[in-house]
């Protein structure tokens, strides 16, 4: 009898082979060599096999020790959860529609708790946390996707690169500082920016005095 580890690791291979968007139930049937009404009994549609797949990913991941300082704490979880997902970005094109969190497991939630949490230590109020993870996220996921979907692009005559690969050829009159740029965009764009930008991200949404415990009196 097929199982659901073996269901989900047919589902990943799929996935690392030809892009998540080739993946459907016919073809994981035929990865596993069964029917798909046979596999219909284990997963209801692919919504469903995509979910349990995101789940079991992110409930793989080794789980760092965070700082105890809240600031940090944000930034190290925020930090997890974007290496995460660069390394299968796919589970960042399933999750770029609010109310993701909703289909997570508990176990797998553990990011967003340490964001949330972070958040509220450094005095925001619950409602001010989510807007602090909703912030950071969508800066995480639309740095992935941004990166993965360049990396995808192919480069020949019928993709040719985009504009933004080079401006050796612009008009210096009209844009100069790009055209003094000219041919170095590219290495200059391939930095890595993501860790800084996070830091400054969190350091101006984050409240910078923690809220002090209320006074005991003897």
């Amino acid at each position: 009898m097929t199982s659901r580890a073996e269901i989900l690791a047919a589902a990943r291979r799929l996935i690392d082979r030809d892009g998540w968007g080739k993946l459907t139930i016919r073809r994981l049937a035929a990865e596993l060599g069964i029917g798909a009404t046979t596999l219909y009994h284990h997963i209801r549609n692919k919504d469903e096999l995509l979910v349990l797949l995101l789940n079991h990913h992110v409930d793989q991941i080794a789980r760092p020790q965070l700082p105890d300082e809240p600031h940090d704490r944000v930034v190290a979880a925020a930090t997890a959860l974007h290496d995460a997902l660069a390394d299968w970005p796919w589970a960042a094109e399933i999750l770029t529609a609010d109310g993701f969190v909703g289909l997570l497991d508990a176990s797998a939630l553990w990011m967003v708790e340490a964001i949330v949490a972070g958040a509220e230590d450094c005095g925001c109020t619950p409602a001010q946390a989510v807007d602090v993870f909703r912030d950071l996220w969508y800066y995480t996921v639309g740095e992935i996707l941004v990166r993965a979907h360049s990396a995808r692009r192919p480069a020949d005559d019928a993709h040719p690169a985009p504009r933004g690969a080079s401006f050796s050829d612009l008009d210096a009159t009209q844009v100069p500082r790009l055209a003094a740029i000219g041919d170095r965009w590219p290495e200059l764009a391939a930095h890595d920016t993501y860790p800084r930008g996070l830091r400054a991200f969190a350091d101006a949404l984050l409240p910078h005095t923690p809220p002090t415990a209320p006074r005991t009196t003897a």
